[in-house]
């Protein structure tokens, strides 16, 4: 979901300025403790705690939009430099409009085994697979890494690489990982710059959304660049004309998904996991754009399939069946009492951990316990993208755009 923020830009004498006042550090009383919330009140002229935390956060806030300028990579080093100059507990005072302890704080895995595929030398063929992104390291590697590892080893005399969508994400990886990934725009000239011919374009989108008709406006203006632009379809197919409207993308996805859930559950089939009274509910994110219909689509896919025992919900409650109270009803009404949430989203980021398995009360899996209507209700963090038989759809659909 994209956010618009008045950017804040924040000089580098302000970053040096917080480094060296309100952190502790060489400031501190030998035998003193910086990482302490009782710390000694600050120096005449020197920050309080609070103040300093005050202007980290508004460096966060800076680089949360969704806008590239030429200021964006020194707001990036700023924001990360004077983050880690804070104390301990300077840090966990940062509390922004989007700024939190968690924003530079939070361990989501690896950096380093993720690949951004932002090399040049790319030669007359290019994939390009573009998604809108996810800060959380581990699923970005697990999931985007992997259709990307997998369309490559399909297309070895190909270049594949990467784009996101998201700028608020490429700002958040790059500031707190020094990871340097492309949105659009750059992707589309590193293809240019390095001649690249022939230009295949892989979304790595559920749907024919809101974030696939702003892909296809960015490539619109780099058209007439390249011999040839094809674009692939996303991973649901064709929207369809209403909820009755199923095929084969739909099936493929449906089945994979179901098999990995009742996998990792511990069940032999979804009969046997039926049969224990157990309801499996996938979390999509939810649109008011007209793919929407897809959601729906996908229950209907799964009634088709007679998968009675899965739901499809979204986060966003678009379509309206789709919103948790009403797939709670939904499960509570068949009868079943135990309960396996799963996201349906190509990457296990931020949707996945919070929204969906959250600590706070109004994540799905503290609403569904909070029902009282469920004797069980559990959660399993993996994204679509990390599901062979999902990558391999993918490929297909790139070799369909190819021919």
């Amino acid at each position: 979901m994209k956010k618009k923020m008045t950017v804040v830009l924040l000089t580098a004498a302000m970053a040096c300025s917080l480094m060296l006042t309100g952190c502790g550090g060489e400031n501190e009383e030998p035998g003193g403790n910086a990482n302490t919330a009782e710390s000694e009140a600050p120096a005449e002229g020197a920050k309080t705690d609070q103040e300093a935390a005050d202007e980290v956060a508004a460096m966060i806030d800076a680089i949360y939009v969704q806008q590239r300028t030429d200021d964006t990579d020194e707001q990036c080093a700023q924001a990360k430099a004077a983050w880690d100059a804070l104390t301990d507990a300077q840090k966990e005072l940062v509390e922004g409009e989007e700024a939190d302890p968690d924003y530079f704080g939070r361990d989501t895995g690896d950096a380093s085994k993720d690949d951004p595929r932002n090399q040049d030398e790319i030669g007359e063929n290019e994939i390009l697979v573009v998604s809108f992104g996810t800060s959380f390291n581990d699923s970005r590697t697990e999931d985007i890494k992997g259709i990307e590892d997998a369309i490559q080893a399909a297309n070895p005399d190909w270049s594949v690489r990467r784009a996101f969508t998201a700028q608020i994400i490429i700002n958040h990886v790059q500031a707190r990982d020094e990871e340097f990934i492309d949105n659009m725009d750059q992707a589309l000239e590193r293809a240019v710059k390095n001649g690249v011919k022939n230009l295949v374009v892989q979304p790595t989108h559920l749907m024919h959304g809101a974030e696939y008709d702003e892909l296809m406006e960015a490539l619109e203006e780099y058209q007439d660049q390249f011999e040839s632009v094809k674009v692939a379809e996303p991973l649901l197919g064709e929207v369809g004309a209403d909820a009755a409207a199923v095929n084969t993308d739909k099936e493929t996805v449906a089945k994979a998904i179901t098999q990995a859930a009742v996998e990792e559950a511990g069940y032999d089939s979804l009969d046997a996991a039926k049969a224990d009274q157990t309801a499996f509910v996938f979390m999509g994110h939810g649109t008011s754009h007209t793919a929407k219909v897809s959601y729906s689509q996908m229950q209907t896919q799964m009634a088709e399939l007679g998968y009675d025992n899965v739901f499809i919900g979204t986060v966003e409650g678009e379509p309206e069946e789709t919103a948790c109270e009403a797939v709670i009803d939904a499960v509570a009404q068949a009868g079943y009492k135990k309960v396996i949430l799963r996201p349906l989203m190509v990457v296990a980021g931020d949707h996945a951990n919070n929204d969906m398995a959250g600590e706070d009360e109004d994540s799905w899996i503290s609403m569904f316990q909070a029902s009282g209507n469920f004797d069980s209700v559990d959660a399993q963090i993996a994204g679509l993208g990390s599901i062979d038989a999902i990558q391999q759809l993918y490929v297909e659909h790139t070799a369909n755009a190819m021919k």
